[in-house]
Parts: structure tokens; sequence; C-alpha cells
């Protein structure tokens, strides 16, 4: 066994592992899961550079995480930065304060880097599986990319796009900063134009047509998840490779798309970060079904942070 420590630092959220790991059984124990939403990608997209206040909140969740990883005795730390801070201009002043409090430096880890860490966390559990057929389609909605990667025991093809909740909430839904609420069927338009897109140049490298079977990560994905189930409190035990239908995907994004701040806020599953984005996240996740024909999607809360924790083991 070998204890281990794998941050992951995303465009919403920051998230910490610290698990046991042991690669002859393919077993990674979880000894502390957490996640904290701090927005390090507020505005980035319009400004191109990481907020002050985004940062601090970003430190904030890394010196209790110092503590955490000191108090559980991890051998081996590795922290991963995506997408937000690898579109920064300022992005060497995230990288010394992280090395300051963590005492490792931030990796700003390529698009295609982490597709297969995202591929390894969820599809490393499904081997043997013979009701879930292969090619895997992995796709991780993060808050400013989405990374699709196709599959079978390795990674065949891996393609990330700038298609997000965070960066479609910015792009669309924000005037005069303040979100649309609820947005208007133009906005709803310009969003899936994007999407779309999106997925045009995805298709360019990556197979989605030969997928069969969805794998959806993050938080978009199981939030609606948990919804669909009517879930009363989050609960991973029963998110975890659960199986939403299409029409399940349909129904809820458009209730999220329709619904005001107010009304996202009082479902019991919704983490208060997620209030202003889930609804973008519910549509990029959508219009991906549709693409590529998918009747369900397996939902792992197992992504890119067990991917990480694998490749420190």
């Amino acid at each position: 066994m070998t204890r281990v420590a794998a941050i992951d630092c995303g465009t919403n959220s920051i998230r910490l592992l610290i698990a046991d790991a042991n690669p002859a059984t393919g077993e990674l124990t979880d000894l502390d899961r957490r996640m904290t939403i701090v927005r390090l990608g507020q505005g980035v997209d319009r400004t191109g550079r990481l907020a002050p206040e985004a940062l601090e909140r970003t430190f904030a969740a890394c010196r209790e995480y110092a503590a955490a990883i000191k108090a559980q005795g991890a051998q081996r730390v590795r922290f991963v930065a995506t997408s937000a801070s690898r579109d920064a201009e300022n992005r060497d002043d995230f990288v010394r304060g992280v090395l300051d409090i963590l005492g490792v430096e931030p990796e700003v880890i390529t698009g295609d880097q982490e597709a297969e860490f995202s591929f390894t966390g969820a599809t490393k559990e499904l081997t043997g599986r013979a009701d879930l057929a292969k090619p895997y389609l992995v796709v991780d909605i993060g808050g400013g990319s989405t990374e699709f990667v196709v599959g079978d025991d390795h990674v065949r093809a891996a393609r990330s796009v700038d298609v997000g909740c965070v960066r479609m909430t910015e792009r669309h839904l924000v005037q005069d900063g303040v979100v649309s609420d609820p947005p208007t069927a133009a906005q709803i338009t310009a969003i899936r134009e994007d999407i779309r897109a999106a997925l045009d140049l995805v298709e360019e490298t990556v197979p989605l047509s030969e997928a069969k079977t969805l794998v959806g990560l993050a938080g978009s994905v199981t939030t609606v998840a948990a919804i669909a189930l009517g879930l009363r409190a989050y609960d991973s035990a029963a998110i975890h490779h659960s199986r939403i239908s299409l029409a399940q995907v349909d129904e809820i994004t458009g209730m999220l798309l329709t619904s005001t701040h107010e009304e996202r806020a009082a479902i019991p599953v919704m983490h208060p970060g997620r209030v202003d984005v889930i609804a973008a996240g519910a549509l990029v996740l959508l219009e991906i079904m549709k693409r590529t024909g998918a009747e369900e999607v397996v939902v792992s809360e197992h992504d890119i942070l067990d991917g990480i924790a694998w490749s420190v083991a």
C-alpha cells in the first residue's frame, strides 16, 4: 500500500483525495475525499487573468488541504491544475502560492493529459462489467473545458474543448454582471451553438460514434443524476454507477433552464456553488448525448482525481 494525496484544481472547484493505493490489486481506498467551490476561473474568459479574490479563495482551500495531508501522513502528493490556470496570463502567481502552501508545484497539464487521467479514474473499476460494452466514451464536463476520451482498456483518442459550465455561463448568461434568471431563448440557442461547434471539433479526432457506453464525470453530471434519482441529500454511493436515461437528462435540463436562482437553490442536492452554472452544465451533457446517440449515461464519482492518485501510486 502507498498512501497518496491527489489534488485537482479546476475552473470551478478544487478537490482533494487522500487514499491508500494497492497497484497489485487495483484497489484505491479512500481516507479523505473533499471538494471546495473556489471559482478560480472567475472572469478568466473575459480578462485572461486570475482574479485576486479567486486566488485567495483557492489558497485558503489549499491551506485546509495541507493540514489534512499532514494529518493523514500521505507519502506522495501530486497537484494538477486544469483549464483556468492553463489560460491565465498571471498563472505564475498561482504556482508560487500553491508551492508555498503545499510544498509541491502545481502541474498545469494539457487537455490531453487531463483526458488521460479522467479515463483512468473512471474506467479502472469497470473492467469485467459484462453489462457495459466497450469502447467507452468518457466525458468530463468541467467548469472551463470538457474532455472527451474514447478507449477500451487504454485511451484510443482524446480531445479537450473549451466548453464548460462556468465558461458557457459567463460567456452567454451574464449581463451587467448578473446571471440571467432564467435565461432567454436566444441565450440558450447561443450556448447550444457553442456546444455543437465544439462537438464538431471533437469529432475530427475522436470517434464518438464508435463508443458503446457513455461514462459521465464531474459535478454537472453527478448533480443531474442526483436530481434524477430523487435524492433528498447528496449520496455518492447512490450516484456512483447510476444509469440516467436521455429522457431524464432532457427533462431535468429543461427544468433547470426555465427555473429561477431561488428554485434551483431549493433543490435538496444542489451545491450552493453550482446554482448559477448547473443549467449550462446540464445542457452540455444533453447535447453530447444527442450527438452520440447515447440512450443513457453511466455516472461515475471516480474521475480525474482518482486518475491522478493512480499516477502517483
